[in-house]
């Protein structure tokens, strides 16, 4: 049993989730923990919604490093 109340903070917990001060894989690590809450990017439609948003969260740096990847395979990603 998991209560909604947690689980609601999990999932908005997920949508604030940035990269901050964490490496590539720190943050890979939390968002994929994370993600298992919010039902939508859990599924094989919302796989391109999930790369856009894990790449959307990175730091300046990192983005500007990868530039737009367009990688739609979170794995690959």
């Amino acid at each position: 049993y998991f209560p909604a109340d947690e689980r609601n903070r999990k999932v908005i917990e997920f949508m604030e989730l940035k990269q901050g001060g964490m490496s590539v894989s720190e943050y890979a690590a939390k968002f994929e923990e994370l993600c298992r809450f919010s039902p939508h990017y859990n599924t094989m439609e919302a796989e391109e919604d999930k790369c856009v948003k894990f790449e959307n969260e990175f730091r300046l740096d990192i983005k500007q490093l990868i530039g737009f990847s367009e990688i739609r395979d979170f794995p690959t990603l």
